[in-house]
């Protein structure tokens, strides 16, 4: 009896052993073999330990700078990348005409490569594209949407929202399945609106599928744009749409500064870390007061 007792109580880390082990050798190991590495020099000085002068390159470089300024305004769109699948998924929850057919159209962009997203919008957006002819039907004058400093970081943000959000959506449309229906139709039988559904059923029920699509989304920002980048802008004009996976690219690939690309990972890294907790901790406020 106690055995069977002690094999129910070690099954679940049993389970789990097998994931855990994964993650140690292949995630956690390499990345303090990165931060090891990120302590050593380039170059002359080799795998010659330097401290932390990798990191003070880093945080004098304008081009990394400006990196890190690109980072922030995928920050300040984090909440419009989560909310227009939250939307969309809402609306085919509550079953829309042509709902089934919106559902495959939405997921469509999202099993294209990056690297075809940008071809086609390198021609979608083109100076002579159909999209600037649209704009000069209605007299406006042709915008150069990924030639513009000012313009081309939120063409290509705008670009990856619409190519991605996709995954987000069945994420979402799964967060619905789990609703209490009853929960729902009580709301509906007190007389609350549309807006105070959503607000006092929907959002605290999906509290947890928030934070989970909110960390995915901007992990997805922050280390799934490089194709994008590469074939839309190159990282210009300027280095104006420079993030920091492409700089460590540039660094890695073109540079042959390997120590200073392990540098830049780990500061994404923990930046990556510090946005995915602030984000949880602010949704969990934000889920208790509602």
């Amino acid at each position: 009896m106690r055995g069977g007792l002690r094999g129910e109580r070690l099954a679940p880390y049993l389970l789990v052993l097998p994931a855990v082990l994964i993650l140690l050798v292949f995630r956690l190991w390499p990345l303090l073999l990165g931060v090891n590495f990120s302590l050593t020099g380039d170059g002359d000085r080799d795998g010659t330990p330097v401290g932390l002068d990798n990191y003070t390159t880093l945080l004098d470089d304008p081009v990394f700078q400006k990196a890190l300024r690109n980072v922030g305004l995928l920050a300040l769109s984090l909440p419009i990348a989560v909310a227009i699948p939250g939307l969309l998924a809402m609306f085919i929850f509550l079953r829309v005409p042509g709902h089934r057919f919106y559902r495959s159209v939405y997921f469509f962009p999202a099993v294209l490569s990056p690297v075809i997203v940008g071809s086609i919008f390198n021609l979608v957006l083109a100076s002579d594209g159909p999209f600037n002819g649209l704009l000069g039907r209605f007299g406006l004058g042709p915008v150069d949407w990924l030639g513009d400093p000012k313009v081309a970081m939120f063409t290509v943000v705008g670009i990856h929202v619409w190519a991605t959000f996709g995954m987000a959506l069945v994420v979402f449309l799964a967060g619905f399945a789990t609703l209490d229906s009853e929960l729902l139709d009580a709301a509906k039988v007190d007389g609350a609106s549309l807006v105070q559904v959503i607000w006092h059923v929907i959002i605290p029920s999906l509290t947890r599928t928030i934070q989970f699509v909110f960390v995915t989304t901007m992990i997805g920002m922050l280390t799934s744009m490089f194709g994008l980048l590469y074939v839309m802008t190159n990282g210009g004009p300027g280095a104006s749409t420079y993030l920091p996976e492409y700089y460590i690219w540039i660094q890695q690939g073109q540079m042959s500064r390997p120590a200073l690309a392990a540098a830049a990972s780990t500061v994404l890294f923990m930046i990556m870390m510090v946005m995915g907790l602030a984000q949880i901790g602010l949704l969990r406020r934000l889920g208790r007061r509602t």
